[in-house]
């Protein structure tokens, strides 16, 4: 066992075929189909719909869950986005860095405070990993990792 296998770190084998290429395929229509709405075509992109927010730390777990996600996030934010920035592929997982962007321009609910709409945008750096089941170009699970207080210091609500 080598130094980093002993502290938990595994290595990664970058693959490259076609597993990969439908995979990252995959990845980059359900980016574009969660910009457009067309949530029966994101669900579609899974085995089984979840989202785990590494930010916030919620887990949307299954269809009902993750429909609910969508519609509560793009409430405050209906013209939200992303750029992507960088995509590689290792092993299961499909990883993304990309800009997330919006106009906040419904209410943004917070705990128990609703935030009134401020007509600001936001541009904020983020990562998403998703994971597929081996064998498979079927999401089983993204998890997106970002500062949660970005986008509220961009909106000056911060």
């Amino acid at each position: 066992m080598g130094a980093d296998e002993a502290e938990g770190i595994r290595e990664v084998t970058r693959m490259t075929g076609p597993l990969a290429a439908a995979r990252i395929e995959a990845v980059r229509r359900h980016m574009a189909l969660e910009v457009t709405h067309d949530w029966d075509g994101v669900i579609a992109t899974f085995a089984h719909p979840r989202y785990e927010m590494h930010g916030g730390g919620q887990v949307f777990d299954g269809e009902v869950s993750v429909r609910a996600y969508f519609a509560a996030s793009r409430t405050p934010f209906p013209d939200q986005g992303n750029e992507v920035i960088a995509i590689a592929h290792a092993d299961d997982t499909v990883l993304v860095e990309f800009w997330l962007t919006g106009t906040h321009t419904g209410p943004l609910k917070l705990g128990d405070r609703t935030i009134a709409p401020t007509g600001k945008s936001f541009r904020v750096r983020m990562a998403a990993s998703f994971e597929f089941a081996p064998g498979s170009d079927k999401i089983v699970c993204e998890r997106p990792y970002f500062d949660q207080g970005a986008v509220l210091r961009e909106l000056g609500v911060g």
